[in-house]
């Protein structure tokens, strides 16, 4: 039988971060049903993650964009597991085209850029990166 202090333990680390999920998780529970398990998408309105991502973040308007589209704003996981999630994605599907200057988003950033969420997503990716596609 357990004891109550057993119980409260087991509680206290099902509700931490030691069962928080990894980044590539996150990315598959919460950005997948749209842009595909790898990356993909279906642009123009659900653009690939795959590649041009690296290179947006030359644009310094682009690096905010990341996290103010509406799905990765509004995904219901802490600040922490977003800035996880941008970071693997930049890391993993955009390795080859990541500025050489790149860094990684930090925590605070994420957390302030999240605050403000695009209402037209499409409009704003069409004023800061039409010159630089492609």
């Amino acid at each position: 039988m357990l004891k109550p202090f057993s119980i409260a333990l087991f509680l206290f680390l099902a509700s931490s971060s030691v069962f928080a999920a990894s980044p590539r998780t996150n990315y598959l529970l919460y950005c997948s049903g749209c842009h595909g398990t790898t990356g993909v998408g279906s642009p123009p309105n659900v653009p690939t993650l795959v590649d041009e991502l690296g290179r947006m973040m030359t644009v310094p308007e682009m690096r905010g964009y990341l996290v103010r589209i509406p799905g990765a704003s509004q995904a219901p996981i802490e600040d922490a597991e977003l800035t996880d999630v941008i970071n693997w994605v930049l890391e993993e599907m955009n390795k080859d085209t990541l500025p050489d200057n790149f860094r990684k988003f930090s925590l605070s950033e994420v957390a302030e850029a999240r605050k403000n969420v695009l209402a037209d997503p499409l409009k704003y990716r069409i004023q800061f990166w039409k010159d630089y596609e492609n």
